[in-house]
């Protein structure tokens, strides 16, 4: 492509050859095409890197890098970033599928509203065959034009896949981006409120697939998953548990401080921060982030709305 395209959508994968190509046919199938889609590859050791190499050949959009080793989950993300060329960016996932309008639709909201820094739908999750077993809720305030709200829902609530989201790139380089202490996939998602709101489109449009691989099923203890996110956090003497939590608080300390805030604005958020920590410090008030089920569950044909299903995925084999 000689002109840079709308969107960048970037595809960290490692060890995804059961899932990847699925994922891929959603993405390359969306209604909205101009799109880059860049593919790093974490020096997978199965087929992965063949599946996404073969498609490349294929799709003069796809850009695929392969690491010269494991990095971690939140290098290879922001090496995404670092390598989109777009105003809007997008992460994706190896293993998740995609109605084929949910691009065009978060775009359209991007367009149209120029406020919002974070576009995104409701999330269904999905099975190892693909099909809809639970649709979640959307309880968070991130629709709320003063920040402080949108902080302290983030602070409390749970719910939401906004860090697969359409984002203004220009905003997301202004954060930390991934980081890889504990909890840092709740951090990067309140930095971004503090620049804007967002935008749920209201329909299940991302679909996130639940299988024993995934990474937050496959390392279950605070230190397997911040290793998993960077290797060099498996060293327990020069990041023992204290120094992962602390990394976590100290993250909202920084983003309140580097956030376009008013005076009160960051006074209030970081009041809201103080309750917060109050409550976690109780031992009677265990937090937990589980995701909110909706009540009434929507019937959803996965294979009717997203690109690749019914064996269009032959192409790339």
């Amino acid at each position: 492509m000689s002109t840079a395209p709308r969107l960048s959508v970037g595809l960290p994968v490692y060890n995804s050859s059961s899932y990847v190509a699925e994922s891929v046919e959603a993405l390359l199938g969306q209604s909205f095409d101009d799109f880059e889609l860049i593919i790093s590859d974490n020096a997978s050791t199965d087929d992965t890197g063949d599946i996404c190499q073969r498609y490349a050949r294929q799709d003069s959009r796809i850009r695929y890098f392969r690491q010269p080793k494991n990095v971690g989950l939140a290098p290879n993300h922001n090496f995404c970033v670092e390598q989109a060329r777009a105003e809007l960016f997008k992460w994706g996932a190896g293993d998740d599928l995609y109605h084929r309008d949910l691009l065009l639709r978060c775009v359209e909201v991007l367009d149209e509203r120029p406020e919002v820094v974070l576009a995104h739908s409701y999330t269904a999750i999905i099975d190892g065959a693909g099909q809809v077993y639970q649709a979640n809720e959307y309880p968070l305030a991130t629709s709320a034009a003063y920040a402080p709200e949108r902080f302290r829902s983030l602070l409390n609530d749970s719910g939401g896949d906004d860090d697969g989201g359409v984002i203004r790139t220009k905003v997301l380089l202004r954060t930390a981006m991934k980081e890889s202490y504990h909890h840092a996939d709740r951090t990067i998602i309140a930095e971004l409120a503090l620049h804007g709101p967002f935008y749920q489109i209201p329909d299940w449009m991302y679909f996130r697939r639940d299988h024993p691989g995934r990474a937050e099923r496959s390392h279950p203890s605070v230190r397997a998953r911040c290793a998993n996110m960077d290797p060099r956090r498996g060293n327990r003497w020069l990041n023992p548990a204290p120094r992962l939590f602390a990394e976590y608080i100290y993250a909202y300390i920084r983003m309140i401080g580097n956030a376009p805030l008013t005076w009160q604005e960051r006074k209030e958020c970081y009041g809201h921060l103080a309750a917060w920590m109050s409550r976690r410090s109780k031992p009677h008030h265990p937090v937990t982030y589980d995701f909110p089920i909706a009540k009434e569950q929507p019937v959803i044909d996965v294979d009717a709305v997203v690109p690749g299903r019914g064996g269009s995925r032959a192409r790339a084999s």
